[in-house]
């Protein structure tokens, strides 16, 4: 599966899988159907692509290297499922797609984990699910529970609109060049079963991030910076990691009625 004559560029974070045994796992864990429309992050060697394009109505696969999109763009020119986009997914204009019940799925540089999952955050009403190939250590922090130490704003954001499960763990051996940790195939369902009682996403997220950006605080000293004043909406001597996804809207949507937000400067 290699190939000699692609060379991996460390400035792309390009980590490519080359078990053919892993790659018919993933595809396996999408439980694929004919009318899935299948968006996909960075098919590099297209080890995954060729798996999922005979499996759907249609793949869009965005890849930022120019010299594999074109070389995908060659392999796949026969088919006509399969578009390959030379594009930087985090400029990609997911708005812009007339497809709706979205499959996303991607092999990712880490460094860009959760930019990617926050875009897609943000355009949720699109997308059916996000399963990724991600470090394991992030894997661990969105399916944390309340009172864990990796307990943060990935899970607080991610388990608000979406159901998280860790599908499998991957070794490194499993990629080429072997990155130096060890990754996990995760997948965010999204649902509106929290999501709907959000009032206000913005204030929603300005508040996670502000009090886990001071976790060792309590909330009425690290929410204090945003806001003039904490009223007793809960009980503030608590830390953000003690609170759970349903208590976390729940004091965006009182701070959202009753304490308007500081002008930005």
């Amino acid at each position: 599966m290699p190939r000699p004559d692609i060379k991996p560029k460390q400035s792309l974070g390009q980590n490519f899988l080359v078990d053919a045994n892993i790659a018919r796992k993933i595809v396996q864990s999408l439980d694929l159907n004919a009318d899935d429309v299948v968006l996909e992050i960075g098919p590099g060697m297209g080890v995954l692509t060729r798996l999922i394009q005979p499996l759907v109505k249609k793949v869009i696969a965005v890849e930022i290297d120019g010299n594999l999109a074109a070389r995908l763009k060659s392999e796949f020119a026969a088919t006509n499922n399969c578009d390959i986009i030379h594009q930087d997914f985090l400029k990609y204009d997911l708005a812009g797609l007339a497809a709706t019940n979205l499959r996303i799925v991607g092999n990712i540089p880490y460094n860009i984990t959760s930019p990617i999952l926050f875009n897609a955050m943000e355009h949720r009403e699109k997308i059916r699910d996000l399963t990724m190939l991600v470090q394991k250590e992030v894997a661990l922090r969105v399916v944390s529970k309340p009172g864990a130490k990796e307990y943060g704003i990935l899970a607080v954001q991610s388990q608000a609109v979406a159901r998280v499960e860790i599908l499998m763990h991957v070794p490194a051996t499993v990629f080429a060049p072997r990155p130096k940790v060890e990754s996990s195939l995760i997948r965010w369902t999204f649902t509106d079963e929290l999501a709907v009682n959000i009032q206000n996403g913005q204030v929603f997220k300005n508040i996670v991030r502000q009090a886990f950006g001071k976790r060792r605080k309590m909330l009425r000293n690290s929410l204090k910076d945003i806001y003039d004043s904490a009223p007793d909406l809960t009980d503030f001597t608590r830390r953000p990691e003690q609170l759970t996804i349903t208590e976390w809207i729940e004091l965006a949507n009182k701070v959202n009625t009753v304490i308007p937000e500081k002008p930005e400067n």
